[in-house]
């Protein structure tokens, strides 16, 4: 790492204002932005604070150990990189220098349908575990190809995005004037490589219960569905086939007045009961926030934002210093709270 990074970042807080100073104001507004009012946003990291945690003591938590086993893969950490679109608009390398970052901090990194980078190009890039998250799209013989395409390129997993039937309300956006060049790639993201009388002629791509059945039927890889709040929704996914569930409000940038996702995280976990992993994003930046998202109910945790700025300041060196960051906060929150193992996060840990 840099000593200019080192001197100057301290927390994944840190990464925001020098991002900014950096990014075009479009760009910027684009990854910080949400929906409606925002105030799910604010929520989102609101909620992490108003939950108070309960310490132990003179335990012996000299070399806390932070590593999980998910989807048979031993991970140093629970901290995962969530999915962004269009990260070469943050930096020239965008998904592949995330995904080299990820890889040197030990992180799964999740590439988006609508990245600026190949699956196949960002699991060369990292040495560490790469998912898929995709979206459904127009043309359904696309969708089955696509997951065709990441059942070879050597990916963990595949996810889904379950929770944008359509976007939404992004008026921080939509008045900073953010828009995609032509000239840059999206490899997977066939309504906006094909002709727009070729999307206008196929019918409204709206993602149902069926088809999410149909696209588990296309692959043997770990079945991961992001964008569950409800505990009906976490029960019938399971019920299709979902290896793991991710509680998310897609970082709150569908629907206003949602619920913080951490406080859906208890009745969601309640009612699966421990049949598989539960994964969670929206409002994590500090190492407590992860402690109390595991102590809740949660088997790892994703980052968005944080990583994205991160990126836009150090490129992959500020990918693995985010993470880094993140994970030697948890690491000392662990040994403050007398907690040597993530097995002995539970919800006695909590206030």
């Amino acid at each position: 790492m840099s000593s200019d990074l080192s001197s100057r970042i301290f927390s994944l807080a840190d990464f925001d204002p020098a991002a900014r100073e950096l990014m075009p104001h479009a760009v910027y507004e684009y990854v910080a932005s949400a929906a409606g009012d925002e105030l799910t946003l604010r929520e989102n990291e609101a909620a992490f604070d108003r939950i108070k945690i309960r310490p132990r003591v003179l335990r012996d938590v000299a070399r806390p150990d932070a590593s999980i086993t998910l989807f048979g893969e031993t991970l140093a950490h629970p901290i995962l990189l969530a999915p962004i679109a269009y990260q070469r608009m943050f930096q020239p390398e965008g998904e592949i220098a995330a995904s080299r970052g990820a890889g040197e901090a030990g992180a799964i990194f999740i590439l988006s349908t609508a990245g600026t980078a190949s699956v196949e190009e960002c699991v060369a890039a990292s040495a560490a575990p790469v998912w898929f998250l995709h979206y459904w799209q127009s043309d359904r013989g696309f969708n089955g190809d696509l997951v065709a395409r990441v059942n070879a390129s050597g990916a963990k997993a595949l996810c889904v995005t379950v929770d944008t039937p359509v976007l939404g309300d992004r008026r921080r956006q939509f008045r900073a004037g953010f828009g995609i060049p032509e000239e840059m790639a999206t490899p997977h993201l066939y309504d906006r490589n094909a002709g727009l009388r070729e999307v206008a002629s196929q019918q409204r791509a709206i993602l149902t219960w069926p088809d999410v059945a149909w696209l588990r039927s296309l692959t043997t890889l770990p079945f991961v569905l992001k964008g569950i709040l409800d505990p009906d929704d976490a029960a019938r996914a399971i019920d299709v086939g979902a290896d793991a569930i991710i509680v998310s409000n897609h970082g709150a940038r569908n629907l206003d007045t949602l619920p913080a996702s951490i406080e859906a995280l208890p009745t969601i976990a309640e009612r699966v009961g421990g049949r598989v992993p539960i994964l969670i994003d929206g409002g994590l930046r500090r190492g407590t926030d992860v402690l109390k998202a595991l102590a809740l109910g949660a088997t790892a945790v994703l980052i968005g934002r944080p990583y994205v700025y991160a990126l836009a300041v150090g490129g992959a060196e500020g990918v693995v210093h985010c993470v880094n960051l993140l994970r030697q906060e948890l690491e000392r929150a662990m040994a403050l709270t007398g907690r040597a193992s993530i097995a002995e996060i539970d919800r006695t840990l909590i206030w």
